[in-house]
């Protein structure tokens, strides 16, 4: 059995509060349907106690979203017999979502085949330990309206638009894009806005505002890699942390 782990993209990303070290989000996240990874199940060759990931990650086992989501799961031996195999196209440290969507998507298919037959409330609750944006990818929403600190996913009933992304070489540090904000930006949350914004479809949204009025993230960014000015350009909007631009297309 073989799973779909979707990309996202942030239609609109703003902050509303602080919660200590966290920040409180509005955020529209949008399915990428073109865009995604695969991740299944293979038999070992020999049985092992050891976890086996195969899959090119830019990051060692212990960090990866996948493991840290094997840890959370019930005591059980199918991973001693069985590996995780993913063929990533979800571009890393990109505001894509995708270790956050290949944990929910590993969570997922291992409660079907495992026949754990835990809610999608109890996986959501797990996969919010590992990253605030897991539980979007829990529940499979094409289109969701996400509060809190990610925890809180609201199904927004709409067309889920046609998007084509460019991810420039530049990994953004998500910390570091928050750090940022919250010394320079956080005098700026406008809470009715966002309220406002929450309630459009997000076809109507993106052909009423501006990249950088629509992700509180995109300017700290700018502050921050100067190069992502080389690609800001009319019509593309920004993806959470970043890097990645994206645009609605017709085809």
């Amino acid at each position: 059995m073989t799973i779909k782990s979707y990309a996202k993209v942030n239609i609109f990303l703003k902050i509303v509060g602080t919660r200590d070290n966290y920040h409180e989000i509005l955020s529209r996240f949008m399915r990428v349907e073109n865009l995604y990874d695969t991740i299944h199940f293979e038999k070992k060759e020999h049985t092992s106690k050891e976890f086996e990931l195969i899959g090119d990650f830019g990051c060692q086992l212990e960090q990866n979203t996948i493991y840290k989501a094997y840890k959370l799961l019930p005591k059980n031996n199918f991973f001693d017999t069985h590996k995780v195999v993913v063929k990533k196209q979800i571009p890393e440290f990109a505001g894509l979502g995708g270790g956050s969507s290949n944990a929910a998507a590993f969570l997922n298919l291992a409660n079907k085949v495992l026949k754990l037959e835990l809610s999608k409330e109890t996986l959501a609750d797990m996969g919010v330990k590992i990253g605030a944006d897991v539980p979007f990818f829990i529940y499979n929403y094409p289109s969701a309206n996400v509060s809190g600190i990610g925890e809180k996913v609201e199904l927004f009933e709409e067309e889920l638009l046609k998007i084509e992304t460019i991810t420039p070489k530049i990994a953004c540090d998500t910390t570091k894009v928050y750090q940022q904000y919250r010394a320079n930006y956080l005098d700026a949350i406008n809470l009715e806005f966002s309220k406002n914004l929450s309630q459009l479809t997000s076809k109507n949204i993106l052909d009423s505002y501006q990249a950088t009025v629509l992700n509180d993230l995109f300017s700290p960014c700018l502050d921050l890699y100067k190069d992502l000015n080389t690609y800001h350009k009319a019509n593309w909007f920004f993806s959470g942390s970043g890097s990645t631009f994206f645009k609605v297309t017709n085809g």
